[in-house]
């Protein structure tokens, strides 16, 4: 979880300078305070990145596996392929 230091005191402070009433700054940097909790909450660190890349990887190197394995299925069915073409054109003409 993200987490971000927000000064209220500094907040209320700074709009009670500007002419804001006391209640009104407090209460606005409270409210502000909680909204930033709450936002916060939902967005994902680094480490939740770094770990959903780590089972991303793992995911498609699985699957590359199974890839590569269908792959060479397919080379040897096709050398049997044309391994029967030539054996036919062979006999066809001799």
């Amino acid at each position: 979880m993200a987490t971000l230091t927000f000064d209220t005191l500094k907040f209320a402070n700074k709009l009670k300078a500007a002419g804001v009433p006391p209640e009104h700054a407090e209460a606005e940097a409270a409210a502000l305070s909680e909204v930033l909790e709450v936002s916060l909450k939902e967005l994902a660190t680094r480490e939740d990145l770094k770990s959903g890349l780590k089972d991303l990887e793992m995911k498609l190197d699985t699957r590359f596996e199974k890839l590569a394995g269908e792959m060479q299925l397919l080379k040897w069915m096709l050398g049997i392929l044309i391994a029967g073409v030539i054996s036919l054109v062979l006999k066809a003409f001799f």
